[in-house]
């Protein structure tokens, strides 16, 4: 396989689903040093234990961190960077869902949502950001960077969820992560720093293929172009892309990888 991918990475919500995948796909394409964090310890070292398995020689650094916590998130950074004395990759992909429409919605709910997945985004750009204006690029420019932030969005982040599966604060949680993600690429593209966003469609997850299989969200699914769920490694594969040079002119673009579901 070949190597498309340099530097220290750090992945959130790694314990599991598409940040599981892409520390898989990272390692697989040429990353040796990398940061796995998670709120859930258990997930945490499967991921690593089957990360070690598969590659030996990536070095891993497995970190508890909350998503929702500013603390929890300055410490995995600075932990990072102690460790592999730089930080060159971000994947942000720590989330939560729900199902409400608004007049179900509590106030709790939505700022539960809100505080891991625009909050949560927002503090782990800030950190990744003052770590990455600290040092050089490890390729020439222009092609070379400081330091790559992907934020995992969802197409949710460029269209409304439908009828069938209401989520309004998950909605509006991914469309402030595109406000994010689009704003601080225009900011911090000049200083050599490149922000992009990653928006899958409905992926094939454990929970999701039972829901399908016992008759749930057939009609959505019935909706994607393609006619079937996405995979977590096709999600890990196009997170690869925007993290490689191969997207080296790429900034505060969300990538819908859905099928084709947004186009409609």
């Amino acid at each position: 396989m070949a190597s498309i991918l340099r530097g220290a990475a750090f992945i959130t919500g790694a314990g599991s689903g598409i940040g599981q995948y892409t520390a898989y796909a990272f390692a697989r394409y040429g990353v040796r040093q990398l940061a796995l964090c998670d709120i859930r310890p258990e997930s945490l070292e499967q991921t690593r234990s089957e990360l070690k398995k598969r590659h030996p020689e990536v070095e891993v650094l497995s970190i508890q961190m909350d998503a929702s916590k500013e603390d929890s998130i300055n410490s995995a950074v600075d932990q990072t960077v102690r460790k592999f004395s730089r930080l060159d990759i971000a994947v942000n992909n720590a989330g939560i869902g729900h199902q409400d429409m608004t007049h179900e919605l509590s106030l709790e709910t939505w700022r539960k949502v809100m505080s891991v997945n625009l909050d949560g985004v927002f503090l782990c750009q800030r950190a990744q950001i003052r770590q990455m204006l600290k040092q050089g690029p490890l390729d020439p420019l222009p092609r070379g960077n400081r330091g790559v932030i992907v934020n995992v969005a969802s197409m949710l982040g460029l269209v409304a969820s439908s009828p069938v599966t209401p989520a309004v604060a998950y909605t509006s949680s991914k469309h402030g992560v595109m406000g994010l993600t689009k704003t601080d690429a225009v900011m911090y593209a000049p200083k050599g720093i490149r922000i992009n966003a990653m928006c899958p469609g409905y992926v094939g997850t454990p929970l999701l293929k039972d829901t399908v299989a016992s008759g749930g969200m057939s009609s959505e699914v019935a909706k994607v172009p393609q006619g079937r769920l996405g995979e977590m490694e096709e999600i890990a594969d196009s997170i690869t892309f925007l993290a490689s040079p191969m997207s080296s002119f790429m900034a505060g673009h969300g990538l819908a990888v859905d099928g084709g579901y947004t186009c409609q």
